[in-house]
């Protein structure tokens, strides 16, 4: 059975539970991480050497990044649906998943540790400030997106559509107001109908 190590506040191990339950692929789960420790044992380190979170090992190989370890499942188990078939609509989706990593999270990161990970009293509002400035032209970049089809990479929902979807969970969730971008929400409402988004896209953030 693929074995899974990683904590569920974790927004990249949660993509990862959440490909696993598209797939409808069993699988353990080690909490790791954070409050849970593992990350720095020699025996994890000899797995990852970053000490970060997810990991899986399946069926003797051993993968961390999470939106490699995403690629890896749905092209393993879902080439032609989650994992698209067609050369140029595999790479749309490679595209935004990449664009996830590197420009909307990076985006989005100092707002949510102010929020949700620093006490009330040590809250840096001009952090949160700058961070909902770099972000909210990015949802718009979405929203526009969007507004010319259906899901990220086309007209069927794949993976590209899930780490993002992750990412929106986390920066939605956050107690600030947010303005409005129908076809982002549109979209994001797809996603919470979906049932193997449950137990992720419902989640609290921690």
């Amino acid at each position: 059975m693929l074995h899974l190590w990683g904590r569920l506040s974790s927004i990249n191990v949660r993509k990862v539970v959440w490909t696993l339950q598209e797939l409808g692929l069993p699988a353990q789960r080690t909490d790791a991480g954070g409050a849970f420790g593992l990350v720095q044992e020699p025996d994890y380190l000899a797995r990852n050497p970053n000490g970060l979170v997810p990991l899986i090992e399946d069926e003797g190989l051993v993968l961390w990044e999470s939106n490699s370890i995403v690629r890896y499942l749905c092209a393993r188990h879902a080439t032609g649906t989650l994992y698209p078939e067609a050369l140029h609509q595999r790479f749309v989706a490679e595209q935004w998943m990449d664009w996830q990593q590197t420009t909307l999270n990076p985006a989005g990161r100092d707002a949510f540790m102010q929020w949700i990970r620093t006490p009330a009293a040590e809250r840096d509002a001009a952090r949160i400030a700058a961070s909902v400035a770099r972000t909210e032209p990015l949802l718009s970049l979405l929203d526009a997106h969007l507004s010319r089809q259906a899901w990220m990479a086309g007209d069927y929902f794949t993976m590209a559509d899930i780490p993002i979807g992750c990412e929106i969970h986390r920066w939605w969730g956050l107690p600030q107001p947010r303005p409005t971008l129908v076809h982002l929400e549109r979209w994001y409402g797809q996603l919470l109908q979906r049932p193997a988004a449950r137990g992720v896209l419902d989640m609290a953030l921690s």
